[in-house]
């Protein structure tokens, strides 16, 4: 499994300087850690500051993983309460683009 680290400088591959989510966005790791997507900003920012978003994924770091590597399809995970959206739901939407 991969450290908070890892996972927050893929996410800052994959986010770029600019990824055109044109929102705030923070995965919630359920006590593992935190990591926070300001695309509302160019360039975009990520860290791991705690810092109000308006989406928040929470899920755990395993299911994540999955997620990013294409093992776990989101609709599923959703369905199934693997990932939970708190916020706008459609910023989630427009995640897809980024994890293709």
């Amino acid at each position: 499994m991969a450290t908070l680290e890892e996972i927050t400088e893929a996410m800052r591959e994959r986010i770029g300087e600019d990824c055109g989510l044109g929102a705030t966005l923070k995965f919630d790791f359920k006590g593992e850690g935190i990591i926070h997507v300001d695309a509302d900003t160019v360039p975009n920012v990520v860290s791991n500051d705690d810092i109000d978003a308006e989406c928040t994924i929470k899920i755990s770091v395993e299911n994540f993983e999955a997620l990013a590597n294409g093992d776990l399809d989101p609709t599923t995970a959703f369905m199934m309460g693997k990932l939970k959206i708190e916020g706008n739901m459609g910023i989630a939407m427009k995640l897809q683009s980024v994890f293709n």
